[in-house]
């Protein structure tokens, strides 16, 4: 009586069928050695079929956006066990965005911190530039990553992300830095470009 893997979320855009073909992205990361000696990033979508679509305790043959759905795939458990690929973006087969390691952003902080009590009571703590090397928290959609600043100037960043993310340039994200062991929102930009990362089909 074994399932496979069941993905719940909302859906952003487009319908999802039962018996559609699906994959998700960014599946399984690896790294390989290059030609160079070094080390590059590949990722291996995971292709399956739409077996169940439930919202609610309500059995579906169709979903449109809004709401929550669960999608039951048949995706092997061990695969999606312990929220082993939460954040990672389910869609018809070849019809996903690009999965990026390094993203280059427009950005606007916030002019104080958020949430941060101060001893004296008095106004926030400003929120400081970003400076190259420093490591954030990166949220794109329901994906949350660690990212490091390459460079900043002004109202633009490179940040390389710690964890591939399957997104899209014009995408907004959101930036958090560590204060006092919690992660602060400090602001939030828009995905200008990114250095894609090459995606194994089977």
């Amino acid at each position: 009586n074994l399932q496979g893997g069941v993905a719940g979320g909302s859906i952003l855009q487009g319908v999802l069928r039962v018996g559609d073909e699906v994959e998700v992205r960014p599946g399984i990361v690896t790294k390989k050695e290059n030609s160079e000696g070094g080390t590059t990033v590949v990722c291996s979508p995971i292709f399956s079929r739409i077996s169940s679509l439930y919202a609610e305790s309500n059995d579906l043959q169709y979903a449109v956006p809004g709401g929550l759905i669960g999608v039951g795939t048949r995706i092997d458990p061990t695969l999606t066990r312990a929220d082993r690929l939460v954040g990672q973006v389910l869609g018809l087969r070849g019809k996903l965005p690009e999965v990026f390691a390094e993203i280059e952003i427009s950005y606007y902080l916030l002019r104080r911190l958020l949430g941060v009590k101060t001893s004296d009571g008095g106004k926030q703590a400003k929120v400081q530039k970003l400076t190259k090397g420093e490591i954030l928290m990166v949220n794109i959609g329901s994906t949350g990553t660690g990212g490091k600043v390459e460079g900043a100037k002004s109202d633009l960043a490179k940040i390389s992300l710690t964890q591939p993310v399957c997104t899209q340039e014009g995408e907004k994200i959101a930036l958090s830095r560590r204060v006092d062991k919690h992660w602060r929102l400090i602001g939030w930009g828009e995905i200008k470009r990114g250095k894609k990362i090459e995606v194994l089909e089977p």
